[in-house]
């Protein structure tokens, strides 16, 4: 029998900065980011059940994602500075959907201590260089909340463009927030089911 608890797959590297999927084995040290951030993200996250902030809670949840993993469906990503070891952030890709759309929802978080150093500038730019080069994903699709001015930064810089405003789109916090709706394209896009 395989043993997944350590099998992790490396997106890319970046310096001091790697992107990999979470593992089975990561059900701690995930658990632990979610703890010490809990205050800092709960404005931007959907509200949280007590078993998601457990380790017991991740090692279910991480369980189906390797799973998603593995069929290509979706790909749950820790942000790693590798000198210190610290997990810095998420990064994930849901709703993928390959033939005819090649598409997916971008979604991500960074540590409260890791805000300003340009990290999640640069693990984003990890986690959508391996979406389209590897995956071949023809869009990239992120949203994010009128007010939440460092995710529209972010976004901007990679080149995310507006495409359109909805109303009451996600639950966060416990209550129906609006969010801006951007997409990248992937300008190296092909169709490899064509000879």
């Amino acid at each position: 029998m395989e043993d997944t608890s350590t099998k992790e797959k490396v997106f890319k590297r970046d310096g001091d900065l790697i992107l990999r999927t979470a593992a089975p084995g990561d059900a701690e040290m995930i658990s632990q980011y979610f703890i010490t951030n809990r205050q800092y993200l709960k404005p931007w996250e959907p509200a949280r059940e007590e078993l998601f902030f457990s380790v017991e809670g991740w090692s279910q949840r991480l369980i189906k994602l390797h799973e998603l993993h593995k069929m290509g469906l979706g790909y749950y990503c820790v942000l790693i500075n590798t000198e210190t070891n610290e997990m810095l952030g998420t990064v994930s890709f849901s709703n993928l959907s390959r033939f005819p759309f090649h598409a997916c929802n971008v979604g991500y978080s960074l540590a409260e201590s890791a805000q300003g150093h340009g990290y999640m500038r640069r693990g984003l730019t990890l986690a959508k260089d391996y979406m389209f080069d590897v995956q071949n994903v023809h869009r990239l699709m992120a949203g994010y909340m009128p007010r939440n001015k460092r995710s529209e930064n972010v976004l901007n810089h990679l080149g995310f463009e507006r495409e359109g405003y909805a109303k009451d789109y996600l639950q966060i916090n416990g209550k129906w927030e609006d969010h801006i709706l951007t997409a990248l394209v992937n300008p190296n896009w092909q169709d490899t089911r064509i000879s």
